[in-house]
């Protein structure tokens, strides 16, 4: 799957611009993420200077991520097309109900791997936002 992950209040604790606090679990679940061979993108706010500390404090401890700000690394602004970052998953702190917490993403992402994966092949099945929504608004009823 792509998955796009926000920085501030996700990753870290909400400090922008400073970088906060790690979220507990945020940097093992990433990790055990890219061994899953998910595509990790960081979709955040900072640009610039804070966009380059955000990215290095994550190389730092062990992320590097598939795409910045962008659906792929060769991808150059345009602004004819949309900014709008397309991924499977978005993990973000400002979703209705709030940042879920690292634990719970690794369940419910872990729980749709086992439902999208055929045994033989390991073949993930692309759900649409809607579904996965869906989902989500389940766990919370």
């Amino acid at each position: 799957m792509i998955i796009a992950v926000d920085f501030d209040g996700t990753i870290v604790e909400h400090k922008y611009p400073r970088i906060g606090k790690e979220m507990l679990f945020a940097f093992q679940t990433l990790k055990e993420l890219q061994k899953q061979n998910h595509k990790l993108i960081l979709w955040t706010y900072r640009a610039g200077k804070q966009l380059d500390e955000a990215v290095e404090y994550c190389k730092k401890n062990g992320i590097e991520f598939y795409a910045v700000n962008s659906n792929y690394p060769e991808e150059e602004l345009d602004t004819s097309i949309s900014r709008k970052i397309y991924a499977d998953i978005y993990i973000d702190d400002r979703n209705i109900g709030g940042f879920i917490g690292w634990s719970k993403i690794w369940q419910i992402i872990n729980k749709n791997q086992e439902s999208n994966y055929s045994i033989e092949n390991r073949v993930v099945k692309r759900k649409t936002q809607a579904s996965f929504a869906k989902k989500i608004k389940n766990l919370f009823n």
